[in-house]
């Protein structure tokens, strides 16, 4: 604390860690799994009660709409919860916007459901981490950030979105649109290590599904007769493996379809991901995957129509990135916190942010650990730790000392 000016002191001795706590355990005991859209509804209830005590314009926001691929192959919608927006100072010369996201990967009927104190400063439960203490940081920081001087000079947005765990496509439109103009964005996912370290570079991801066509017949009278939808599939999970590697990892990872045993199999869709390390990994992809689905198709006189795409792209660490990644470590610095990054295999909607040529900073949140498993767990000291840090960035970040 030594190295901090009075005004900054000031600044965050007002965050509240037993308010803070509170929140994150009231919207923790509501599920918010991606597909519980009556749990989001009542979460997102809340989190326009508690950001609405910031200025500004809180609006839930409809979900674009989603179509995925059935197991049957048809194209059909998905339905989403709303998005919570926070506009402030729409009209400031500087803007900043904020993201978090309220979904978690724990459905309904997931056993997961109950938070349980691991020891005196460790809490277990579902979002703990990832990220219902983020969100808690986000308002923290931001009730700290608006008694500081410079505040009034700048602006900024806040998107709680519904889907990030399933990719950001409800919302990918609207992160868009929110990023457009931004001096910077801080996104509240938890530290890539419990010990504080931020993501760094992130590489890409994209999901898909193959749709293949073939022909039925009967498996003992006339074999000849069929085209096998499930063999043509196989293979080309296998030619996809294939191309990994040199900084493209894909995981063939489902196949639906199939048939009765004395069926030829006419129908199967193949799932896969991708990960790209860089754009150059993407494109290489993007130049590869036609040809093989050609071959795949000729081998097997079957048809196939592929759904999908990059959802999260290539995330580089930019100078503009670095700069912003070197004012947050010169703040920790400042607060005690030391601060370092490194490069993630992960992806967030800071990838979305980072794509339109804003210089974003995506681990701002509480340090945990276990995320997506029954043994996720935010170190509670983390939620005022972090709120003092954010606010102590976007203070100096709007010309404050």
């Amino acid at each position: 604390m030594a190295m901090l000016a009075p005004t900054e002191a000031a600044l965050i001795e007002g965050i509240d860690a037993p308010a803070m706590l509170q929140q994150v355990e009231a919207w923790c005991a509501i599920n918010t799994g991606t597909r519980n859209t009556a749990g989001l509804g009542r979460q997102a209830a809340l989190l326009a009660d508690a950001f609405a005590g910031l200025p500004g314009e809180v609006r839930l926001v409809p979900p674009a709409p989603v179509e995925a691929i059935a197991a049957d192959g048809r194209a059909v919608q998905i339905e989403h919860g709303a998005h919570l927006v926070l506009s402030v100072r729409p009209d400031a010369p500087r803007r900043y916007l904020l993201t978090g996201h309220m979904d978690t990967v724990y459905p309904a009927d997931h056993p997961f459901q109950t938070l349980t104190w691991l020891d005196g400063e460790t809490l277990g439960g579902p979002g703990t981490a990832d990220m219902k203490g983020g969100i808690a940081v986000i308002l923290a920081a931001l009730q700290a950030f608006e008694t500081s001087r410079v505040a009034p000079y700048v602006g900024y947005d806040v998107l709680i979105n519904s889907d990030e765990e399933t990719g950001s496509l409800a919302s990918a439109p609207l992160i868009a649109e929110l990023a457009r103009k931004k001096a910077a964005a801080l996104t509240y996912e938890p530290s890539a290590l419990p010990d504080g370290t931020l993501a760094g570079a992130r590489g890409g991801s994209g999901n898909y599904s193959a749709i293949v066509t073939g022909r039925s017949a009967h498996a003992g009278r006339n074999p000849q007769d069929g085209r096998n939808a499930l063999v043509a599939a196989a293979d080309l999970a296998l030619g996809l493996k294939a191309l990994s590697g040199d900084g493209l990892a894909i995981n063939p990872a489902r196949i639906d379809g199939g048939s009765a045993n004395n069926v030829v199999p006419d129908h199967a869709v193949l799932r896969f991901n991708i990960r790209p390390r860089s754009e150059e990994d993407a494109a290489r992809f993007s130049a590869a995957i036609q040809p093989l689905l050609r071959e795949v198709e000729l081998a097997h006189e079957v048809s196939i129509h592929l759904h999908g795409g990059i959802s999260r792209p290539p995330k580089p660490l930019t100078p503009d990135a670095e700069k912003l990644f070197d004012l947050v470590r010169r703040c920790g610095a400042a607060l005690g916190q030391p601060i370092r990054w490194q490069a993630s295999g992960g992806v967030c909607d800071g990838n979305n942010i980072a794509a339109l040529g804003v210089p974003v900073v995506d681990t701002m949140g509480v340090r945990g650990g276990a995320i997506h498993s029954p043994d996720e767990y935010m170190i509670v000291p983390s939620l005022a730790e972090r709120a003092a840090l954010s606010a102590l960035v976007l203070h100096r970040l709007s010309g404050g000392e």
